[in-house]
């Protein structure tokens, strides 16, 4: 049997916005479930953070999230295996209260897991564990003691994994409770990664500039293999240009494809700028495609860069202006948890209409 592994949907992501909303929807419908009905996938497992908001959710959010991923699960009789994630939960310390059993247990083919549970799959035993916190630790680690199952599906903080890429985490849960699993896949982090029996399967799209070049996707678990195969989503939400216009005719600095631009949010980055006629031009016509954000970088106030990667770190997402801002500081703290703390709290600024 094949699986199809997803995570992280976060529907109702930065603020409501519609056109994240969009962008997910083109996700689902020209990629991922057109993808399940060519390959007879009718088994899905969504690992966590189904929902961004965790105090509330929007009406116009849930309505395409019902729409985008729920009504088709029903419609074609998929059938749904949900962890709660901590973006699900309504408390810190614990799940009981969560958006997924509110929202969705109706459903008739889905399956919701606020307790860790062992499901099986074509006669592989699976251990579903939901987000762990002070209420159920100590139940979730002692059937991890106990259970048979060679297999693990989780939403799982981890010490030492990249939460984005290029920006480990050192905060979180060690990983030498989970060696004696053949098989571990979890959600929570954003980037995909894998570390010995341990995958991190990343988002499927991208949401904020942090996921700027990661490629994103889902997985297809084979249970009598046990191997992951990753789906690539093709669609992009954040671009970077560089702009230089050094030795180059008006025609060739303006010949973009700027229509791929469109409902998207665009960074340019200007490392030379011989004739500002021709820049505005090329803004111009950057603007007319329909982008939903554009922002400037110009290297001419920074005239010590040596590198483009110097350039490239003016137009950093704020996750990473965040890390090697805290990581300069000269102060007496625990700076793994100064910025757990700073990020959490930008994660739940991001969620404040």
């Amino acid at each position: 049997m094949k699986l199809a592994l997803v995570t992280d949907l976060h529907f109702g992501v930065r603020n409501d916005n519609a056109s994240f909303a969009d962008f997910q929807e083109k996700f689902y419908s020209e990629v991922f479930f057109p993808y399940l009905k060519e390959n007879n996938i009718n088994n899905i497992v969504d690992l966590g953070d189904t929902f961004d908001r965790r105090k509330y959710i929007n009406f116009v959010s849930l309505d395409r999230a019902k729409k985008m991923f729920f009504d088709p699960i029903d419609q074609n009789k998929y059938n749904l295996h949900a962890l709660v994630g901590n973006h699900d939960s309504f408390y810190k310390n614990t799940i009981e209260i969560n958006s997924m059993e509110l929202l969705a247990e109706h459903y008739d083919n889905i399956q919701i897991y606020s307790k860790p549970h062992v499901q099986q799959f074509d006669g592989l035993d699976v251990l579903m564990l939901p987000w762990i916190c002070s209420d159920n630790q100590e139940e979730i680690f002692e059937l991890c003691k106990t259970t048979p199952s060679q297999v693990l599906f989780g939403h799982l903080e981890l010490s030492g994994y990249q939460m984005h890429k290029g920006q480990s985490i050192n905060h979180g849960m060690k990983d030498d409770w989970l060696q004696k699993f053949d098989v571990v896949c979890t959600g929570h982090y954003h980037t995909k990664s894998t570390t010995g029996n341990i995958n991190y399967l990343g988002c499927p799209y991208e949401m904020t500039w942090a996921d700027h070049g990661d490629q994103k996707g889902f997985h297809i678990f084979d249970t009598d293999t046990r191997e992951l195969e990753f789906i690539p989503n093709p669609f992009v939400m954040f671009h970077k240009i560089h702009y230089n216009d050094r030795d180059k005719s008006m025609e060739q600095v303006t010949n973009v494809e700027f229509e791929k631009y469109s409902s998207c949010y665009v960074k340019i980055i200007v490392s030379e700028k011989t004739n500002p006629f021709w820049f505005d031009m090329f803004v111009d016509k950057l603007e007319k495609a329909g982008p939903i954000h554009v922002q400037v970088v110009e290297d001419h106030l920074h005239l010590d860069m040596e590198s483009d990667d110097d350039i490239v770190s003016e137009a950093e997402d704020t996750m990473t202006i965040l890390h090697n801002y805290i990581d300069a500081l000269e102060v007496n703290v625990d700076k793994d948890k100064l910025e757990y703390t700073i990020k959490d709290l930008y994660s739940d600024a991001l969620s404040i209409s």
